[in-house]
């Protein structure tokens, strides 16, 4: 019995390995916008991509930052400004992308901009605070989408968006995990919805990789600003000592980014993309299996391993 369960489940994967390692054709003729491409994953991927012939439209928040990314890239990849949360910087971003693709459409779309800080716990935060995260990295990734949607249902390509291990188990406060979840609820809807025009949606869930957005300097300041406009009450209930543990576990961060991209760009050109990806050893081991278990169990893990306030029941 067992033997025949491991047969099965042997050739099960074996189909899906050979049907994973299919790539779609004409990557030359195929365009990709990405968003966020003036450092992290966004860069790296483009660069990426444009390695491997494709044409690449490099959203950047910054000249500087198309600047340093076409130095590093050909001639063939291109660059346009765009502030996912500006409107007309998305309309305008649009325009220029159907001017490029013309009757072919857009192959891709990778929603990877994204910000983290404000981050601290939730009660050291502002209503304010949570609104700048929700802005670039959910309702900033849901008009991008739309406003691009009639080119990809063109060429009935695909739509990649960059979520997180934290849109399945938010483990700290701010905006970025309630942003997280935001984009998985989202990309679940729209592909459902885009199967009946050929268009397949993915999600990228990483584990803690070092950008310029996490395991960095400006993390550590949010989280002193936060700290530092609370009232002296409230930062005697959480005591020094629990600051110094939440600045550590900022840290902890894998600095290996093409574990990222390497998701991202399967989720381009094979033939056969999965619907979600998990990058990083955390997250394949660690937070994925978590996200199934009983809450009361992931609670009790999330306590024991989380920073300490000084005053507790």
């Amino acid at each position: 019995m067992w033997l025949w369960l491991l047969a099965l489940l042997g050739l099960w994967l074996l189909r899906r390995w050979n049907l994973e390692r299919q790539t779609v054709g004409g990557l030359d003729e195929k365009f990709v916008l990405i968003t966020g491409c003036d450092s992290g994953f966004g860069s790296l991927l483009a660069r990426q991509l444009d390695a491997r012939g494709l044409r690449v439209l490099a959203g950047c928040l910054s000249e500087a930052g198309a600047a340093r990314l076409r130095a590093a890239a050909s001639s063939r990849l291109q660059t346009v400004l765009l502030d996912v949360t500006s409107s007309d910087s998305i309309a305008a971003a649009a325009a220029w992308v159907r001017e490029r693709v013309g009757d072919r459409g857009l192959w891709g779309l990778v929603n990877n901009a994204g910000i983290a800080v404000p981050s601290a716990p939730n009660e050291w935060l502002r209503k304010e605070d949570f609104v700048a995260v929700l802005n670039v990295n959910l309702v900033g990734l849901i008009e991008v989408t739309l406003s691009l949607l009639p080119l990809i249902k063109r060429a009935r390509g695909r739509v990649v968006n960059v979520a997180s291990v934290v849109g399945r188990l938010s483990i700290f406060g701010g905006g970025y995990c309630p942003s997280k979840f935001g984009v998985e609820a989202f990309s679940d809807s729209l592909r459902l919805e885009m199967r009946h025009f050929g268009v397949k949606v993915s999600i990228i869930e990483p584990g803690y990789f070092k950008t310029a957005i996490t395991g960095s300097a400006e993390l550590e300041k949010s989280l002193l600003r936060a700290w530092e406009r609370m009232p002296s009450e409230t930062k005697a209930s959480y005591g020094d000592k629990y600051l110094q543990d939440c600045e550590e576990m900022m840290k902890k961060c894998n600095p290996n980014l093409s574990l990222v991209t390497g998701c991202m760009e399967h989720a381009l050109t094979s033939r056969y993309p999965r619907c979600r990806y998990a990058a990083g050893w955390d997250a394949k081991l660690i937070y994925i299996p978590l996200s199934y278990f009983p809450s009361a169990i992931t609670d009790a893990l999330f306590t024991w391993t989380s920073p300490k306030p000084a005053q507790r029941v």
